[in-house]
């Protein structure tokens, strides 16, 4: 089991490499997360949902995603409130507290999966949650040293070096836990190391006599490393100096979720995606993108406190493009109204009007695989993606579909102008072709070829080039020496 000092420490990231080395080594291997919370999920084959980060690590482990992978996913949907999901299944919202009193169910559900996992695989790869360290979640924990406890695994225990203190995140976090869960850890990994390796050994030997813990790698700083955020919006690119770049802008709202979709935009030379927050200004963009949303009626009060509608409004008015992706798909019609309360309290709210349609959010959602052609578009290149939403939507503008799915379905609108696109399908941009022609459309004449998927494939090669290279292989796996050797 990997387990962080922090989030976003390099847990996601070692299990992933881990997984592409053992699996390239004749291994059968699967990722397992106990509990995520996240906003960023994928649909599996099955038409379960989990995080994206485990769809992440089963492409690099060579494995279809399964819902046993990720069994407990937390959706926030407020401060204090989450859609739970187990198996792939919504049971229903949950506060903190309801949730801390449902853990010990959570937690067979969490048992089974693993239980199943270990039978099929040589290897199963486990990533924690946040920190062990958390001494107000220690009680019930299933995300941690409570689930290694009870399927008695050892621990690897990695910190981040790029945001300083790594010597007392490790320490800090080691004296935090009780001396069984101190004996669980087999030793550390530093990640994100960059500049001269021998200046750091002095701080290794002493981290080794300080704790009687091996540190088993450092890892070094990967420039440009692009794979599936579990959450957080990564806003790194990389650009080529050219003349016919466009501008992409997309509101970073309260509750994004799946921001995955924009990864093709983020890399590619001729765009300039930017996301913007609250209270920032908004700036000119040839495409503006409203994304998906946990909580979409909140999450358009959001973009009205923060001056899109106005700006959407005079967007278009200059010959702009909107596109708007699930939930920012239906704030594009007259209304979303929840008289459920599938998303919070119950009632209506007014959308942008700018398509035809009305939506009402129900407590069946929708998870499918998806694969059609993007019609709206010269020559309908093709799409491939996944759909993940509450609500159905319906109105005249449904007429004039956006994409034709293979089942002969359609989905989406594109506005008798031309100027307006919106659509449930995620990863729309996913496929070379049909990321040319939406680019084409957003105004950009000759875009260039981003194949995404084989970006990924490629980083994860590399990343795990990189952790066979800086870890001790024969500290990590001693049981099993000869075999990964």
């Amino acid at each position: 089991m990997v387990q962080g000092t922090t989030s976003d420490a390099g847990k996601t990231t070692l299990v992933a490499g881990l997984g592409r080395v053992l699996a390239r080594r004749g291994f059968k291997v699967a990722p397992f997360k106990p509990q995520n919370m996240a906003l960023n999920s994928a649909v599996t084959a099955g038409g379960g949902e989990i995080g994206r980060a485990q769809a992440l690590q089963a492409q690099a482990c060579g494995v279809s995603p399964h819902c046993d992978m990720n069994p407990i996913l937390l959706k926030p949907s407020s401060d204090i409130g989450a859609q739970v999901i187990i198996h792939g299944k919504a049971i229903g919202m949950m506060n903190a507290r309801e949730y801390h009193n449902f853990k010990p169910v959570a937690l067979k559900a969490v048992m089974a999966s693993y239980r199943r996992l270990c039978e099929t695989f040589d290897y199963v790869l486990i990533e924690g949650a946040g920190s062990p360290a958390e001494i107000n979640l220690r009680d019930g924990d299933i995300a941690n040293m409570g689930f290694a406890e009870a399927a008695d695994c050892p621990v690897l225990l990695i910190a981040d070096i790029d945001k300083g203190g790594v010597f007392a995140h490790l320490v800090g976090t080691l004296e935090l836990l009780s001396a069984a869960e101190r004996e669980r850890v087999i030793g550390f990994v530093i990640n994100k190391f960059r500049g001269d390796r021998s200046l750091l050994q002095s701080g290794l030997d002493w981290l080794e006599a300080k704790t009687g813990k091996p540190v088993i790698g450092v890892l070094p700083y990967w420039h440009g490393l692009y794979l599936d955020a579990e959450d957080a919006i990564n806003t790194e690119q990389e650009f080529a100096a050219a003349a016919d770049t466009i501008n992409v802008v997309v509101p970073a709202l309260s509750r994004i979720s799946n921001h995955t979709d924009f990864d093709t935009l983020r890399l590619h030379p001729q765009v300039d995606l930017s996301f913007v927050k609250a209270e920032q200004a908004i700036p000119a963009a040839d495409l503006i993108i409203l994304p998906g949303t946990k909580n979409v009626r909140s999450d358009l009060q959001w973009l009205r406190r923060n001056g899109w509608e106005p700006a959407l409004k005079r967007h278009l008015r200059y010959g702009g493009r909107v596109l708007g992706i699930c939930g920012g798909f239906q704030m594009l019609g007259h209304s979303v109204s929840d008289p459920g309360g599938v998303e919070g309290a119950p009632g209506e709210s007014q959308g942008f009007g700018l398509l035809d349609f009305e939506t009402a959010l129900e407590a069946e959602k929708c998870l499918r695989e998806i694969n059609g052609k993007l019609i709206c578009l010269p020559g309908a290149p093709a799409v491939s993606g996944y759909e993940i939403h509450c609500g159905k939507t319906t109105g005249p503008a449904l007429q004039h579909p956006a994409v034709v799915l293979a089942d002969g379905s359609s989905d989406g609108v594109l506005s008798a102008d031309g100027q307006i696109m919106g659509t449930y399908v995620h990863g729309l941009f996913a496929q070379p072709a049909a990321a040319r022609g939406l680019l084409q459309w957003a105004g950009l004449i000759e875009p260039d070829r981003v194949d995404q998927t084989q970006r990924r494939e490629d980083d994860l090669n590399r990343l795990a080039d990189g952790v066979e290279k800086h870890l001790q292989w024969e500290q990590l796996f001693p049981k099993k020496n000869t075999e990964i050797e």
